[in-house]
């Protein structure tokens, strides 16, 4: 049976780590729910690749409602962490032990919303020692999984083995 995953993203998301993560998890049988501040509002990728409708509003969005979250990289995390209400919403996700995935710039939600203490976890070379502060242990590889709940990777190139790795936590 299909989970269903919240994807937080707002425009200048890195296009790749959004569309091939959405990709891979709809052909799993996964059902997308995109998550911004307005429901309804089309976002774009900061290549112009990824044209995306946002299906709830953060308003809305419950964590109990979710199996999984993906934070895609490029700006789009740095932009939403500014919004206590995104924060809110990733401590809660990482508190309730659901999986979570994160992948280059996608760690910055997790490191203001203080979630990634104990953690081992990667990201993009720019914020490990973000990371580092934030209590991560961080690890310069491809695709980190941490507690059987948090899935990293650092850049585009990880792709492949962050889906493979994040669909395995969704089976």
């Amino acid at each position: 049976m299909g989970k269903k995953i919240a994807v937080l993203v707002t425009d200048m998301v890195e296009d790749s780590e959004y569309t091939e993560p959405v990709k891979a998890y709809k052909e799993a049988g996964h059902e997308i729910v995109n998550i911004e501040k307005e429901k309804g509002k089309t976002v774009k990728g900061k290549h112009g690749d990824a044209v995306i409708t946002i299906d709830e509003s953060i308003d809305n969005a419950k964590v109990e409602n979710y199996d999984a979250l993906l934070i895609p990289g490029g700006f789009s995390p740095d932009i939403l962490r500014a919004d206590d209400r995104f924060v809110q919403f990733v401590k809660d996700f990482m508190d309730s032990k659901k999986p979570v995935f994160a992948i280059c710039h996608g760690p910055q939600l997790l490191i203001t919303a203080k979630a990634l203490e104990g953690k081992t976890a990667t990201g993009y070379k720019s914020i490990r020692v973000d990371m580092e502060y934030a209590g991560a242990h961080y690890k310069d590889e491809e695709v980190v999984v941490s507690d059987n709940q948090l899935v990293t990777s650092r850049t585009p190139d990880d792709i492949p083995a962050f889906n493979r790795e994040s669909l395995k936590l969704l089976q």
